[in-house]
């Protein structure tokens, strides 16, 4: 990148940055919910159930996420510690969103709880297989998607099956998904030095985080010229996250939010011109 094009593009993201109205965003973002709780386990549970909804319009999944949490009443730890299939199953049945039923929400929360059992909490799940792959997060998220995908689903559907409609909760890297909704969990439980994440995960550092990629993040790209992809996919995620690093090396997506909101509020340009 020329200097004069750094220069620029530092301008335009720091402006951005610094305009952003962080509360009054946070209102219109699924990170919300998390900021209900104050135990950091309570916190990561809430955070990968509304990640992984986080799809479609904010207005149609957020209130899906708020029924789930809901009735956990306000111990989502604790709730899925003591999930029972058997017991809960019938609460979900009539909570679907798009291609999302709600066995499927039910079973990931299955998901969670045989995480919970089994190292005691999301982080020091996800935290083992990262030293594992020696820090490499798209091995980590592939083998955090794998754990999801290989559990014994007999007590939600039956037998041991895997719908499209559950895998859809799970993207891998490995496949070449950009996980935009693992990448913003992350992001959540990694960064902090503002008011949005939470950085309760800090034995990783911010300068590993992947950006969350979806249509908004694309979007903002194009303009700013921060990948030369079109078709988002995890090299398309790591192609912008590498820019950014140019501008900020230690703390890459902390655009991720300003850029996003400025995108869906219809303040991005919609002509074909470049900012640069």
């Amino acid at each position: 990148m020329k200097n004069t094009h750094k220069i620029k593009l530092t301008n335009i993201l720091e402006k951005i940055y610094c305009q952003v109205d962080f509360k009054k965003h946070i209102k219109r973002d699924p990170v919300e919910f998390l900021h209900k709780y104050k135990n950091p386990r309570d916190i990561e549970v809430a955070g990968l159930i509304a990640s992984s909804l986080a799809y479609g319009r904010i207005d149609l999944f957020k209130p899906v996420i708020e029924s789930i949490l809901t009735a956990m009443r306000g111990n989502p730890y604790q709730y899925v510690m003591k999930f029972s299939p058997k017991r809960e199953l019938d609460k979900f049945k009539k909570l679907n969103y798009r291609m999302t039923r709600g066995i499927d929400i039910a079973c990931m929360i299955y998901g969670i709880h045989t995480i919970c059992r089994e190292y005691g909490s999301l982080k020091q799940m996800f935290y083992s297989y990262y030293q594992k792959s020696q820090g490499n997060l798209k091995i980590t998220l592939s083998k955090m998607t794998d754990f999801f995908c290989s559990i014994d689903t007999t007590p939600l559907y039956g037998r041991k099956i895997y719908p499209r409609s559950y895998l859809f909760l799970f993207p891998s890297p490995a496949k070449g998904s950009p996980c935009k909704r693992l990448n913003l969990f992350l992001r959540w439980m990694v960064r902090n030095g503002d008011e949005v994440d939470f950085g309760i995960w800090n034995e990783i550092p911010p300068s590993k985080l992947i950006i969350p990629l979806d249509i908004h993040i694309s979007r903002a790209a194009n303009y700013l010229s921060l990948s030369k992809r079109k078709n988002p996919s995890w090299k398309m995620a790591r192609e912008i996250t590498e820019t950014l690093k140019l501008i900020d090396p230690a703390d890459p997506v902390r655009f991720d939010f300003s850029l996003c909101h400025l995108t869906m509020s219809g303040k991005l340009p919609k002509t074909s011109d470049r900012y640069l």
